[in-house]
Parts: C-alpha cells; structure tokens; sequence
C-alpha cells in the first residue's frame, strides 16, 4: 500500500504519517524500486492505534510508551494501567480548567446589554480587566511539551 493510500484507509494526513515515522511512532516502510514506501497491514494497524490514542486525547510520549508496553504482550499491564491513570487525571484537571473557562466566558456575556455602544460594551471592558479570571496558573501538560503547536 502506498502512502496516499494509507493515508485515506487511516484518515491521517500524509504529512502526519510521514512526521510519526521522523520521530519513531511508526516504523519506516520498505522502499519499492520506484523509491515509493510501501506500507504493510502492521503499518496501517499502528497508523489506526496512534489514531485512537491521539483522539483520546493522549501526547506522543504517552503513545510510544504504550507502543513499548504492546510490544511485551506477556508482561504485567499495570503500567498500561498507571498511565492510563496518569492520563485520566490530566483530563479531569483540564475539564475544571474549562469548567472554569465557562464561568468567567459566561460572567462576561452577562456584561454586556443590548442597545450599547461597542464603547459602552461591558464584555471589552471585561477584557480589559482582570474580571473573575480564573488564575493563571501553571498550564504544564501532564506529558510536557506534547500537547503544543506543532506536536500531532
């Protein structure tokens, strides 16, 4: 199977294909004479389980981690069961980030009435002060840097 192939089966784009194999997520594929890659079943089973990590959410390192722990099929899974851990309370914390996103969005709306200005506005006035945000507090990801641009 060829790239653009692979491609449409996983719904990856190429160039995410071909940035999960720079950094070792997906093995590179034989080359074809033509100079083309050539992508096999084991090729297109990990592309579809980096893509069901990727949409719960779950950064590089945490997906090469559990790479490594399927690769030892007899080993005790309680690693894949403290990550899975890990992950799970980063994702809690990050719903009372929104939770607390909602709030202060919501206390801004109510700022606002109809039939004013945009200088009379009560949300850009919101904007322009420190209204009930919630604290800028550290925003580290549970896996740093994995979660920022540039990182798919």
């Amino acid at each position: 199977m060829k790239i653009g192939e692979i491609s449409k089966t996983t719904g990856i784009p190429v160039e995410t294909i071909r940035y999960y194999e720079k950094i070792g997520l997906v093995p590179e594929p034989e080359r074809q004479a033509s100079g083309y890659r050539h992508y096999r079943q084991s090729h297109l089973d990990r592309l579809l389980f980096i893509k069901r990590c990727r949409n719960l959410d779950m950064a590089q390192d945490e997906i090469r981690e559990l790479i490594r722990l399927a690769d030892q099929p007899d080993a005790d899974c309680s690693e894949v069961d403290a990550l899975l851990a890990r992950h799970l309370s980063h994702v809690r914390e990050r719903l009372q980030e929104l939770a607390r996103l909602e709030d202060t969005l919501e206390q801004l709306q109510r700022a606002c009435s109809e039939g004013r200005t945009v200088s009379e506005c009560g949300i850009l006035g919101g904007l322009s002060s420190d209204i009930d945000a919630p604290a800028s507090e550290d925003r580290r990801n549970h896996v740093p840097g994995t979660h920022g641009p540039g990182h798919r």
